[in-house]
Order: structure tokens, then sequence, then C-alpha cells
């Protein structure tokens, strides 16, 4: 029987990694790779969905066509990936290309003849087989810094094109393209008692281990002591030997006397499984510290498809007179990996360090609907908005709804809902807003006979904002009745204070030009080689919209010999 197994469970790790063409596609830059992010990285709210590529700290490089296809998708956005084109292969697999600076041929006219029949500069395309076709090798943009990008680089994945599903492209042959003979790196190892009755090391609270290297390169943890449910977790990174960058480890595997119990590994995964990764780090300790505890264990389960487990879910129950043996092994693509062993014993002594106080008045349990309400304000979370039951903080305080705070995360939309009694004369100018520092964050509100709606994911502080401010429309120096001749863009910054840019136009003399948005400086850039400038005089009228409506225009004049 165990044969059987190994040998069902050999010929599946062959065949899936024979799905997968190794010599079909080449790199999307020419030159060498390097990598600032890679597949399956611990993001916020996110798994990092492919590589994020170096490009020499500049914009401009050359991207090009990783094999034949055709262009099958292109979408221009603020946020997000910024400029990304999509090019699905005929073996199956899309490629998908981020953060652009812009494309080149046909593909930029195909989007510049969108942004101005839509008269937008966010939008989306698709095409059909015969519309874009490209070649292996053809240049089809110039990388960029667009959308979220904190820096010049190019966004790089591989997707199943019927199921859409994200794959890592290492996958497809893109670890001869790099070395790495480093070893992951555990930097810390942490073991949790896992429910009010459990002490661990004499604590009912997360502690670190500490770990001893030995002599065959492998760690030994120092022992635990336990007298209930506990589980692990990790802060782990790895580094290959070209990119000098902290990456995501690709796989990790968790042993309790020689049998696994628990571990992942980033092979594929679906876009709505992306959210999981709050789940399986240590959200809390990430709000408090900014750093990301790996945990190895799920309690409750929950639906990550790259996570296999037996029963147990890499819960781990100590009984007298027995002892445990962990095993930790951390590896990366290339089989380097790091190896910790876990001595585990049952300890039946009392508590030193007690559970950590958590201010509460309210329990939620995460597979039930809650709703809880108070001075005209409410909140309701249904079934499943939550990974475990948790203690809530609620309450109304000087007109702020407090729903506990930002340790706990939600893995879906819940409602919050407020009674307005002090804006009843701008009722059109108010939303609900979240409280982050000493500033709001807007939401989306919908408003029904005075009662203010929103569906938001993340808890926190949150009331009635009224914002009666236009957007901010500024230029960093006069163009008024001066010559642009040799000028190649024309730039305004915009800007809003409270609930935010909604809309932004640019008109030269009455007629809609393409501004590209760039959020990061927010600028507004239009490009004289759209050819819309006239000779002589030009009227320029720009006029913003923020999220309640509130409206700014900013006009001026230029002259100008020729078109460019």
């Amino acid at each position: 029987m165990k044969l059987s197994f190994f040998l069902f469970l050999f010929s599946a790790v062959l065949f899936g990694q024979a799905e997968y063409p190794k010599d079909y596609f080449r790199p999307p830059l020419d030159i060498p790779l390097k990598l600032s992010g890679n597949f399956g990285e611990l993001r916020p709210n996110h798994f990092h969905a492919g590589f994020d590529m170096k490009t020499l700290q500049k914009e401009g490089l050359n991207v090009y066509a990783v094999a034949d296809g055709y262009v099958s998708r292109i979408k221009i956005s603020t946020f997000g990936n910024g400029k990304t084109i999509y090019i699905d292969h005929p073996n199956g697999f899309t490629s998908v290309y981020g953060h652009l600076q812009r494309a080149t041929d046909s593909i930029e006219g195909f989007i510049k003849y969108t942004h101005y029949k839509e008269k937008s500069f966010e939008i989306e395309m698709y095409f059909k087989p015969n519309q874009l076709p490209v070649k292996k090798g053809q240049l089809i943009a110039l990388s960029g810094n667009t959308g979220a990008s904190e820096g010049p680089h190019l966004h790089f994945e591989f997707r199943d094109t019927k199921s859409e599903k994200i794959i890592n492209p290492m996958f497809f042959g893109f670890d001869v393209l790099m070395q790495d003979t480093k070893k992951p790196i555990v930097s810390n190892l942490y073991v949790y008692p896992l429910d009010s009755k459990t002490t661990v090391n004499h604590a009912q609270r997360r502690i670190p281990v500490n770990l001893s290297l030995q002599k065959d390169g492998t760690y030994l943890a120092d022992k635990v002591s336990a007298n209930g449910k506990i589980g692990f977790g990790i802060a782990a990174f790895d580094y290959d030997d070209v990119s000098f960058n902290k990456n995501g480890v690709f796989n990790v595997d968790l042993s309790n006397n020689g049998k696994s119990i628990f571990g992942y590994q980033f092979n594929t995964y679906a876009f709505d499984e992306m959210r999981y990764v709050n789940a399986l780090i240590d959200y809390s300790f990430y709000k408090k510290t900014g750093q990301r505890i790996q945990k190895l264990f799920m309690n409750p389960p929950y639906n990550l498809s790259i996570i296999k487990s037996d029963e147990s879910k890499g819960v781990i129950m100590p009984s007298p007179n027995l002892s445990n043996v962990c095993s930790l092994v951390v590896s990366d693509y290339y089989g380097n990996k790091t190896t910790i062993a876990i001595p585990v014993e049952y300890d039946s002594l009392s508590t030193v360090i007690e559970k950590e106080p958590a201010a509460a008045n309210y329990v939620v349990k995460a597979a039930k609907d809650c709703f809880f309400e108070k001075d005209k304000c409410s909140v309701f979370f249904p079934a499943g908005t939550f990974y475990n039951d948790f203690d809530l903080n609620f309450d109304v305080k000087n007109n702020v709804l407090i729903a506990h705070d930002d340790t706990v995360p939600a893995h879906t939309n819940f409602t919050i809902t407020m009674e307005n009694s002090s804006y009843v004369n701008n009722k059109d100018k108010v939303f609900i807003g979240r409280i982050s520092g000493n500033g709001v964050s807007y939401n989306t509100t919908r408003e029904k006979n005075n009662v203010y709606e929103t569906r938001v994911k993340t808890l926190g502080q949150y009331k009635l904002v009224l914002d009666t401010v236009a957007p901010v429309i500024s230029i960093s120096k006069s163009i008024e009745g001066k010559r642009l001749d040799d000028q190649k863009v024309l730039q305004v910054r915009i800007s809003d204070g409270l609930s935010g840019i909604q809309s932004y136009n640019g008109y030269l003399n009455g007629k809609w030009i393409l501004m590209e948005y760039d959020n990061k400086t927010n600028l507004l850039t239009h490009y004289f080689s759209d050819g819309i400038a006239a000779e002589g005089d030009n009227e320029l009228k720009v006029v913003v919209v923020d999220n309640v409506g509130n409206s700014a225009t900013f006009e001026t004049h230029f002259l100008r010999n020729k078109k460019q």
C-alpha cells in the first residue's frame, strides 16, 4: 500500500512538471535576469503573482513577446499593474507584462485609439486572435514604472489561459536564467499555544524558540514543553546568487515523528485565493511589527490550495511519557534547504507568562452572522467574514464607530451603517471614512433615508465625513500666453485632501485630450505627439471631480507654432 502511494505521488510530481514546457518561452528582457520579487512572495493582502524583474533602475528597456501568440487583453490602470499587456499562446498559457511605460507600434495604436474613443485614461480591451498577432522575440513594449510600482521594473506572469490560474515561471525553464546556491534563511521560529488552556514553555502566548547551528549545517531548536495543542510559525526568506533581494521561500514542510503533517509549495494558485495570505501569516503580529510569521498550522482550516496537510492540520498534541521530534524543512526551487529539528515534550508545570489581555466586550463567531448596534450605528459581519472566532471591541464614542482594530483580518466584506444627524444640509457631500492616523480614507458610500452604508474589509474606527472642498489643480510653472514649440508634454498636478479623485478630464480648444495620471506624483501628463494641439493659440482646460462630486476647473492658454 505504501509503495503504491509512493509511486502515485512520484508519478504525480513528474506529471506536474511535464505539464510545463521548459524550452518554449524566451525571457521578456534581453538583460540578465535579476529579481526584486519572486512568485508567491508574501505581500499586503496577496501572494505575489509572478516575477518582478529588475530593469537596471530605469525605464524604457525593450520588452519582448516570450513566444508566438496574440495580444488577448490590454489593461491601463492608475493602480495595480498599471499599463499591462496579456498574450495568449497556442500551447494553452498566457504571458503577462505589467508596469509598462508604453506599448509599441500597432499595439500602442490600438491603445491610443481606445483612449480617445472612450475618453478615458483607464481602459480595458479584449482582442480576437487575428487582431494583434505577435511573434516570439517581437518588441511589444518598453518597461516602466506605472500603476502601484514602487520603482522601475517589469512585472511578469504566466497563467493557464483557460482557468486563469497563475503559475510559477520557474516551471517554464526560467530557473536556468539565474544561479542560486544559497539556502533559505529561517530568521525566527515561534511556537503557539492553540487553546486557552495550553501552556508552552510555561507561557500562554506565542514565544520565540532559539536555534543552534549544528556541525552538519542543520539547526537544533531548544526543547519545547507544552501541555496542550501547539503549532509552529517561522519568519523565513531566500536569497539567490545574483539579485541580492530578500525573496519568498518556495517550499515548507513540517513533520512530526517522521510523518509530514503540514506544508505548502508555491506552484500555482487562483486569484480568489490571494487574500488567504492573511490566514497563512500571523496577521496581528504583522500589523503591529511589520514582520510576517508564516504559520505552520490551520486552526481552523481554510481553503488555500497550495497547502498540503494530514488530518492534524499542523496541530501538535504532546502526550505524557511520549516525546515528539518535529522536523522543519524550508527549501527553494533549486533544492537548497534549511533543516530544523524541534524536540517537543509534555509539560504539566503551571503558567508563568499569561495570555495577552484583549480589550473586548463582544464575541464574534466566524461561522455565524454577527450584528452589533449602538447609537444609530451598526456593523454586520456575514458568516465567513473572518478566519477565526475572536473577542471584538465594539463601541460608539463621539460619533465614531469603533469596530475593533486592524489586527484581525477580514476575508470578505462586512457592512457598516451610520445615521446622519450632523450634516442634514449637505447629504450628498457625506461619506463614511475610516480614521487612518491623522486623516481619513474614503469608502464608497450609499445613502437612503439619511442612513449611510458602506462595505469594507478592514476593521477599525469609522465616522461620517463632510467634504465640501474642491480638488486642487496646479501647474509648476505658468504657461499662460507662452510659446511651447519645443515642449513635448503638458503637465498639471492634481490632489484632493478628503474623499479623493474620482475623475479627471483635459481639453484643448474644446476637444478631449488624453492625460495620463500617475498616482505616485499626482501628475496629469498630455503628450503633444497625440497631435491635438493647434497652430497658434491653444486653450487648455482641466476639470477634476472628487468622490462626492466637488469639482475644480483649471484654464490657461499657450502658443504653439507646430504640431509634434
